[in-house]
């Protein structure tokens, strides 16, 4: 198997840096790889083998991101053996190790619990095979590469959204709804709203009257701390800012349940279609467009890159608790009934019709 050496070389082009980054199939050190004997690097197997190491497949946004990411694999010649693991760390790990039992000659994966999956980097780089998290970080590991979207700012642009288009700009009672705490990303966007809301939560502004986790991401999670805001404070609510469109469909579920529906203004993140509907449709105000095809495609791409031993680039590092990740970020674009159709309609991410589909033909914008 061939042995090649990592490096991180840093080139200032403009006000970019790009680590370059020679990534070889096994451990970071440089030392020989202990794969076992019969395994074949990807260019000489000639069929690169992808492992795609899934969280879960319970919400549209990952089936989403699943299909795009084996399509195009299958398009550039590779196979992709997908695995899910139903939100459960035990079964994810197995799932890994099934993997590389099964000799794929590259691992990605998408962490249920960031912290406990450095187990699987490192099992998997102990069999020779180079590991990317795939939007959500993998912390304290020797982690190959990242990708995913800048969490911080995704967080900034929720919260930037929520204090500008509160019925008081800058002022109200608000309702906060982080994601998963085993999900590394919750973190971050917990971190981007705190930079936004910091000053105004200081100045006694904005006020959270509620605050609490949603475990796995659940919206009947979100709708129990909902539910339970609105016990204590009645209808003296103004802004929920919730992590992500499910969270933020669990919590539209208790405002409708209370007659309030429409009448506070509701975050949200990935663009999922039901969400899409609530926005034109006015119960959600807003959502992040995250464009899933342009990252499972690069992922994929990289994958096979790597499974070739070819050097991948990257603009950026994230810190993981260990090491700088060299990371690749993919830009993101906060969505409301005035730009649905220019982003989210125009990228092809869903169908006019389906947005729409609740909404008069008198009432509806022309579509592109």
């Amino acid at each position: 198997m061939k042995g090649l050496t990592v490096s991180l070389v840093t080139i200032s082009l403009i006000l970019s840096v790009l680590i370059g980054l020679s990534l070889y199939r096994g451990g970071l050190t440089g030392a020989p790889s202990d794969k076992k004997a019969g395994a074949k690097d990807g260019a000489e197997k000639g069929k690169p083998h992808i492992g795609l190491s899934m969280d879960t497949l319970k919400e549209a946004r990952w089936m989403r991101d699943r299909d795009i990411f084996v399509a195009k694999v299958k398009e550039l010649g590779g196979e992709v053996e997908v695995l899910s693991a139903g939100s459960d760390d035990m079964t994810q790990i197995r799932n890994v190790t099934s993997l590389i039992t099964n000799k794929v000659d590259v691992m990605v994966i998408v962490p249920h619990d960031g912290a406990a999956m450095g187990k699987g980097v490192d099992e998997a780089h102990k069999a020779g095979i180079p590991v990317i998290a795939y939007d959500r970080m993998i912390t304290n590991c020797d982690l190959d590469l990242y990708m995913s979207f800048d969490n911080v700012k995704v967080g900034e642009a929720q919260a930037k959204y929520l204090v500008d288009h509160l019925a008081t700009p800058g002022k109200g009672r608000i309702v906060r709804i982080y994601g998963a705490p085993t999900d590394n990303n919750a973190k971050l966007f917990k971190e981007g709203q705190d930079n936004v809301l910091k000053p105004y939560i200081d100045k006694g502004d904005i006020k959270v009257v509620h605050e609490n986790w949603a475990t796995d991401w659940k919206p009947d999670k979100a709708k129990d701390i909902m539910n339970a805001a609105i016990t204590n404070n009645g209808k003296e609510i103004d802004g929920v800012l919730a992590s992500n469109d499910g969270t933020a469909g669990g919590a539209i579920q208790a405002l409708k349940e209370s007659g309030m529906a429409g009448k506070v203004l509701v975050t949200g993140q990935d663009a999922e279609l039901s969400a899409c509907q609530r926005i034109v449709e006015g119960s959600q105000a807003m959502t992040i467009y995250k464009p899933l095809e342009r990252m499972a495609s690069r992922a994929a791409e990289t994958a096979m890159a790597m499974a070739q031993g070819k050097p991948i680039l990257a603009k950026s590092s994230v810190p993981n608790g260990k090491k700088d990740v060299p990371s690749v970020l993919i830009e993101t674009t906060s969505v409301d009934k005035n730009n649905m159709v220019d982003t989210v309609i125009q990228d092809k991410f869903h169908v006019f019709e389906e947005v729409y589909r609740n909404i008069p033909e008198g009432e509806r914008p022309r579509k592109p």
